[in-house]
């Protein structure tokens, strides 16, 4: 049976917040500007202390390995998030709430029904998505949402069954809700993939307002 794990943003909050306070902290770090590996050049915005070294100030990293790009498509509104298909056709979420095909060569398919309605609002809307690792044989996709409700917004994540004709998702169903809502329409979060033991791990937001951000390191919100 697959796990689900979510992966809130304030996990860099608790590990600063879990340093002690006796005199043997390092000292916060400061950026070095004529570092060129720095990837900061601004100022800390926090008080706290760094747990060791490198905590809150990540290196760069450089690299020659030579890339190309090429625009596939541009008839896209909004794409979000993107998985590859096994046969190299991407599989692409667009914010507003839909889900299409993409051929690699650009050729854009129909949108694919039977997903849940979104709250495409702010940063809401459809968002990361990933197929399953035995899709050859279940066509089971899992995606990201920005689900409305009575009691405001929330993340959602839910999976269905591609259909055979590619056009709809069967019985689509949540399995997750980030509660509890709230009405504030940024940091959803959003991305979504499977480990290489079958598990699947979500990123979650702390909804970005002072009210929830305490949240994000509640036991008590799922």
């Amino acid at each position: 049976m697959k796990k689900l794990f979510t992966l809130p943003w304030a996990i860099g909050i608790l590990l600063l917040a879990a340093c002690s306070s006796n005199n043997d902290e390092p000292e916060a770090e400061q950026p070095s500007v004529e570092n060129p590996s720095s990837v900061e050049t601004d100022p800390p915005n926090t008080s706290y202390s760094p747990a060791f070294s490198g905590q809150t100030r990540v290196n760069a990293t450089r690299t020659t390995t030579a890339y190309s790009s090429r625009v596939v498509t541009t008839a896209l509104t909004a794409p979000w998030g993107i998985t590859s298909l096994p046969d190299g056709r991407l599989l692409i979420t667009q914010k507003g709430g839909t889900m299409r095909i993409v051929t690699t060569s650009g050729q854009v398919g129909s949108p694919i029904t039977g997903i849940h309605t979104v709250n495409s609002g702010g940063q809401g809307g459809l968002l990361g998505l990933c197929i399953d690792p035995d899709f050859d044989t279940n066509r089971m996709v899992y995606w990201v949402f920005s689900e409305p409700g009575s009691n405001g917004n929330l993340t959602a994540v839910a999976k269905g069954r591609l259909s055979d004709d590619e056009a709809t998702i069967e019985n689509a169903t949540v399995i997750y809700r980030a509660t509890p809502g709230y009405s504030g329409t940024a940091h959803y979060g959003g991305r979504i993939l499977f480990d290489a033991t079958g598990n699947l791990l979500v990123s979650t937001g702390e909804r970005s307002d002072l009210s929830t951000r305490p949240l994000a390191q509640s036991l008590n919100a799922s």
